[in-house]
């Protein structure tokens, strides 16, 4: 058995098979590691096998759509993920009008249902570090609500994020979500948790998707978690994508119902100050 504290370069020089010849710490999590080709990786410390696996699988089934580029995955292990190195530059408005091109085929690429995990990857799955099961059901608005709502819905008032009295107001919001939703679409292929950070602006002119929560979800979810934490060019990003891909009419006034996973999310990792915004979202879903 491999131990959890042998250290990074270790770590790549046994799943790539090559020698190192350099390795930087960049956080707790994260180091560099150069090998004996030139080449620099980046080795991730990922919280047990579950997330690695999930990690994994959804890099490798974004990358298989061949639209937005992506890390090369060398390898994992029960702690451990090993991936290519972005080399990273400026974002620039030509760099996020072929995001939004590429971000439209990847969606389209589709999934085989709702909440469908990556090809090989694990139904229990994460986002960010909170747990996130990747169950399948057969149409968006009930699949969203029992799957991605609800769930951090009831972890936030058991924990006293959210208190019991504000609950109905998010409740209404998922039993309103047929008619709330607009028109139905198949499911897309999702990154899943697409806020500004997991996307890396390349040295090469092209925008690069990490960290990924994916599954088969509603394209307007990635959507939503650009506009929420903020994203550069957001709106050459879109206008790009709606070239591609034209969004159903009303988009704006749904973005608060697709921000409402994030947010809970949100609410259950880091508290009181997500869950007023969760149910801000809610209540501009309900009132748009």
């Amino acid at each position: 058995m491999h131990s959890s504290f042998e250290s990074p370069g270790a770590v790549a020089a046994r799943i790539t098979g090559r020698p190192v010849t350099g390795e930087r710490r960049l956080s707790a999590t994260l180091a560099e590691v150069a090998l004996d080709d030139g080449q620099v990786v980046i080795v991730k410390r990922g919280d047990g096998d579950r997330a690695t696996w999930a990690e994994a699988a959804g890099l490798r089934w974004l990358a298989q759509a061949d639209t937005v580029r992506v890390p090369v995955v060398h390898g994992r292990n029960a702690r451990w993920l090993v991936m290519d190195r972005v080399a990273t530059g400026r974002p620039g408005a030509g760099a996020a009008e072929r995001f939004g091109r590429g971000l439209a085929a990847l969606h389209a690429s589709g999934a085989r249902a709702f909440g469908a995990p990556p090809p090989g990857g694990p139904e229990d799955a994460y986002i960010g570090l909170a747990p996130m099961g990747n169950i399948t059901g057969p149409d968006w608005p009930h699949w969203y609500a029992e799957h991605r709502v609800l769930p951090y819905l009831r972890r936030a008032v058991d924990e006293g994020t959210i208190r019991c009295s504000e609950a109905p107001l998010i409740e209404r919001v998922c039993e309103r979500l047929p008619e709330l939703a607009g028109p139905a679409e198949p499911p897309a292929r999702l990154h899943g948790d697409l806020w500004n950070g997991n996307v890396l602006w390349g040295a090469d002119g092209h925008a690069w998707l990490i960290d990924p929560a994916a599954h088969g979800g509603h394209r307007e979810t990635d959507l939503a978690m650009l506009d929420l934490f903020g994203c550069p060019h957001l709106d050459r990003i879109l206008a790009a994508y709606h070239e591609v891909s034209p969004l159903a009419d009303g988009r704006p006034d749904r973005i608060g119902l697709h921000q409402l996973f994030p947010l809970l999310v949100h609410a259950v990792l880091f508290g009181r100050g997500y869950a007023e915004q969760a149910l801000a979202a809610a209540e501009s879903a309900l009132t748009a």
